[in-house]
């Protein structure tokens, strides 16, 4: 199968280890008659080592929407153009979703080819659920935005998966565990699939002691993966505790549940949870 004409082909390139591209992506990368890059330098390395030799286009943050005319000419003209970025699957995090977005609009093709992903890589080693999950990218730089992101999603039900860079990764970990609960499992993972590569799986506060026990641990490139909030905490609101605290004055436990359930549409074990618990610290607080 070969490329055709006029189309955009999303490639995705080795986050660590060259020997991760594919064959399919190996063929596209010759084939196309141009190769948009996020990084030119560092993808003329990856092109070098595979002996491609295409003519290289940047394309990043800072000018992906000034490109944007000049890639979808060359595809008016029957051109085909290939898109990476430096590591991963493109738009993951990465440039590439204004570019994409306008060339659908457009009615112009747009070509998967799928490949390496750490998101996927982490999540897979992980040792959490996996059937599903939210990906939140990098988490805001500044603490107290981060911290206002990490209160959002505490009762998230589903596994959350985040990038962090070396030099935030302590502070991004501490507050985690301060936002979310440092008893919350989770695991780290370290350079996936590069020589150093280290996977760690504890709870957040075993996480953020085992990262400062040393400092080498901090380098490099980080996914973060940590649990879903258990159940009671993904229903625990002052909304379901009002209503539940009113329903059970007149109705037994698993009535009371189960008209809370029909009310706010929350899963039916997660408010029981939430009942038995409020009747646990009801029972402390009489004591």
């Amino acid at each position: 199968m070969t490329v055709e004409s006029g189309a955009l082909y999303v490639v995705a390139t080795p986050i660590g280890n060259l020997e991760d591209i594919t064959l399919r992506a190996l063929r596209t990368l010759r084939e196309v008659d141009c190769i948009a890059a996020e990084d030119t330098r560092h993808t003329g390395q990856l092109l070098r080592h595979f002996d491609i030799d295409k003519p290289l286009l940047s394309l990043h943050d800072h000018n992906e929407r000034n490109r944007v005319e000049r890639i979808a000419a060359l595809l008016g003209e029957g051109k085909n153009v290939a898109l990476v970025s430096d590591a991963g699957t493109p738009l993951i995090s990465d440039p590439g979703f204004p570019l994409v977005r306008e060339l659908r609009r457009r009615g112009l093709s747009v070509v998967p080819i799928p490949g390496p992903s750490s998101v996927l890589a982490a999540l897979s080693v992980a040792g959490l659920p996996t059937d599903r999950f939210v990906f939140e990218g990098f988490l805001p730089a500044k603490t107290a935005a981060r911290r206002e992101r990490l209160r959002e999603l505490a009762r998230e039900a589903r596994t959350l998966v985040f990038f962090e860079a070396s030099h935030r990764i302590a502070e991004a970990l501490g507050d985690l565990a301060l936002e979310l609960g440092g008893e919350r499992p989770a695991a780290l993972a370290r350079e996936l699939t590069k020589r150093f590569e280290q996977v760690k799986s504890a709870t957040l506060s075993e996480l953020n002691a085992w990262l400062a026990a040393e400092p080498h641990r901090s380098k490099g490139e980080f996914v973060i993966v940590a649990h879903g909030a258990p159940a009671a905490v993904e229903a625990d609101t002052p909304e379901s505790r009002a209503l539940l605290t009113a329903l059970l004055a007149e109705l037994p436990l698993s009535r009371a549940v189960a008209v809370a359930t029909k009310v706010t549409g929350l899963r039916k074990r997660a408010l029981y949870d939430l009942a038995l618990l409020m009747g646990e610290r009801q029972a402390d607080e009489k004591s």
